[in-house]
């Protein structure tokens, strides 16, 4: 399987021959801040020893340290980042510093008119929450917060005029028989892509997406990707025998909140510890842990990796044995 670059998923052929302890820094994921006005029914949060809002010096900071290394790609995200009281002025002094792509995951409920400032100013690739097609169960799946799904909607329709944008899909149990209606609608909107994933608590393949129209697949490669994992009854989540031990996305991708340094945002998400504190020597210490961790061993790992993590993971480790 060649392995492609799609959006914010850099995890190419080329990425994992050429990684290495000199090459440029490819990714950072920041959660700005655990604050969110919405309250969707899986979202467990960040954990309580790092909540909080990270300050705009630290932030860029932090920024600037992976510049230093190359950087190429920068994501903010949170909780809800645009509850971020500066972030206007964190993602121009971003993108002053050269940055090709700063992305931002959001809800998309903030202001139309801030999302056009925020796109002035730099940001070009957008991952906008989506989890349903209707307003009574978007607005249930937002937390209980009536008209949100109708302001997230009309949103996403005009973001996707001027930038990039992915629709995140968080699937539960009880909303897994809509995937199909809920993935047509999302395309209606015109954005770029689909990313569909269940939610932590229910990681199931998602064998209802094997019925999705081959004219979505065509439009949408993230959501192609993964359509064809569930067909073969692959999970999103979770290591198999045959991967590899070792994950090469430590070389040159990070995750960060506050002032620790994680494996990955999914392995922060899920409680697990820091590699350790945002400085010079982040980069060092991510290559240590590389070839120290084995990620079998490893609860988070084995049983949350996603799959783009490990096709990636498993070309890096064929190329660098």
């Amino acid at each position: 399987m060649k392995l492609e670059e799609i959006g914010f998923y850099t995890l190419s052929d080329k990425r994992a021959k050429e990684s290495s302890p000199t090459s440029n820094m490819k990714r950072c994921e920041v959660i700005l801040t655990d604050a969110c006005n919405f309250r969707c029914p899986y979202c467990r949060g960040i954990r309580k020893d790092f909540a909080g809002t990270m300050s705009l010096d630290d932030a860029k900071n932090l920024v600037k340290y992976w510049v230093d290394d190359g950087l190429e790609n920068i994501r903010f995200t949170g909780g809800e980042p645009t509850v971020y009281p500066r972030l206007l002025e964190l993602v121009s002094y971003t993108k002053s510093l050269g940055i090709g792509r700063i992305a931002l995951s959001t809800n998309g409920s903030a202001p139309m008119e801030y999302y056009n400032k925020l796109m002035d100013a730099g940001v070009n690739d957008m991952s906008i929450s989506l989890d349903a097609c209707c307003s009574s169960y978007g607005d249930k799946m937002a937390g209980g917060i009536q008209g949100s799904w109708d302001a997230v909607v009309n949103n996403i329709k005009e973001i996707s005029k001027r930038c990039y944008v992915t629709l995140g899909m968080v699937f539960i149990e009880e909303t897994m028989g809509t995937i199909n209606e809920v993935v047509k609608f999302g395309s209606d909107l015109g954005v770029a892509d689909i990313r569909v994933i269940t939610a932590a608590q229910y990681n199931e393949a998602m064998t209802y997406l094997t019925d999705v129209q081959d004219e979505f697949l065509e439009k949408h490669p993230i959501l192609k990707y993964r359509v064809n994992n569930f067909s073969k009854n692959r999970n999103v989540r979770g290591l198999k025998k045959g991967d590899s031990h070792i994950c090469g996305l430590m070389m040159d991708d990070s995750a960060v909140v506050g002032d620790s340094h994680f494996p990955c945002i999914i392995y922060l998400r899920e409680g697990g510890d820091p590699i350790g504190k945002v400085g010079p020597s982040m980069r060092q210490e991510r290559i240590n842990w590389l070839y120290t961790h084995d990620t079998h061993k490893d609860p988070i790992c084995k049983n949350n990796c996603l799959d783009v993590c490990i096709d990636y993971n498993n070309k890096w480790s064929q190329f660098h044995e």
